[in-house]
């Protein structure tokens, strides 16, 4: 027995059918009773497919992707974070869609799975400080939540943010009292909202301490393992090379690792390293961690925006939610007290 066979027995609708099963209040209780009865008798068993069609909704939600030459957003932390929003989803019976799509055809598919009607709502990854998706899924009115915000227009939707300026102050501040004063900052890609706040916070704090940021010490890139280690190659071999080093990413703080190792530097005494940690799930380990980190779990960041995205969808009208979570600072063994030159 399926939805058309037990509607024509009954001489109504799918839909009507449909909704009879699923509670809808706009069914007569006494269609409702009919309906249930019915399908008890013909042990009719309502599909996913009945139920998105009672609900009006394709129970899915997306996940487009960005990919450039320059920088690519499927690695170790946005796996950590599906991981995180997939046990949201499957809790609460949602599909996930993950579309892989190169930089320049991002529109042409937010309008496309909007104007199918496959999702019914979608997660936004890595904004830029002015991100053009944010006008583009507002004009498409279909609930939509940020992972981090914009630095302008973040008062108009649902997003979860890292506090990122006063974490990168905080740990900047933690290797100053150490005696540090030349720290190098290997940031991630400064157009990206996350990264221009921890340059900030990097920076406010050197100027409390009477020390004008070096642009020669600041970099930015992809936060990959390469990237720490050619990057604290190039310092290490300088005349004035910097006592400590604060990384975006553990990924990047092993490329630091590497090199400093290479170089016959001992970690947490001749170099200090200090860094941002997702505790992301395959460099978990117990006892005194390795890093001292400003950290945040990026599995439960997507843990609590796949909440904020379905509870969105489910209840449109309700005030936008808008998270700031703070870090917690680790101290691991890779940081130390200037010993002076």
């Amino acid at each position: 027995m399926n939805l058309k066979e037990l509607s024509s027995i009954l001489n109504l609708s799918q839909t009507t059918v449909s909704r009879a099963l699923n509670g809808y209040p706009e069914v007569g209780e006494k269609t409702r009773l009919r309906v249930l009865e019915a399908a008890q008798k013909h042990n009719y068993h309502p599909s996913s497919s009945a139920k998105r069609l009672a609900m009006g909704r394709a129970s899915s939600v997306a996940h487009v992707v960005p990919q450039n030459a320059q920088h690519s957003m499927i690695n170790p932390h946005f796996s950590d974070f599906i991981a995180g929003a997939g046990e949201t989803y499957s809790r609460n019976g949602y599909d996930m869609v993950i579309s892989v799509v190169p930089d320049t055809e991002q529109e042409s598919v937010y309008r496309e799975l909007t104007r199918s009607g496959r999702v019914d709502g979608f997660i936004v990854h890595g904004p830029f400080k002015e991100d053009p998706r944010i006008d583009l899924l507002e004009s498409l009115k279909v609930p939509f939540v940020v992972h981090g915000r914009t630095e302008v227009s973040k008062d108009r939707y649902c997003w979860l943010d890292v506090n990122n300026r006063s974490s990168f102050k905080r740990a900047t501040n933690f290797l100053l009292d150490l005696g540090h004063t030349r720290i190098a900052l290997l940031n991630g890609l400064e157009e990206m909202d996350f990264a221009y706040r921890r340059k900030i916070g990097y920076e406010a704090a050197l100027r409390e301490h009477g020390l004008e940021p070096d642009p020669a010490l600041i970099f930015s890139s992809d936060m990959i393992e390469p990237y720490g280690y050619s990057v604290t190659r190039t310092l290490l071999e300088r005349d004035e090379a910097p006592s400590a080093i604060l990384t975006s990413s553990v990924l990047t703080a092993l490329g630091v690792v590497r090199a400093a190792q290479e170089m016959g530097l001992q970690i947490g005494r001749d170099l200090s390293i200090l860094t941002f940690d997702d505790q992301l799930s395959f460099l978990q380990h117990s006892g005194v961690p390795l890093f001292t980190a400003v950290r945040s779990s990026i599995l439960e960041a997507g843990k609590r925006l796949a909440e904020i995205l379905l509870d969105r969808i489910n209840n449109p009208d309700q005030p936008l939610t808008q998270e700031l979570w703070e870090t917690d600072l680790v101290v691991g063994r890779s940081t130390g007290p200037y010993l002076g030159d």
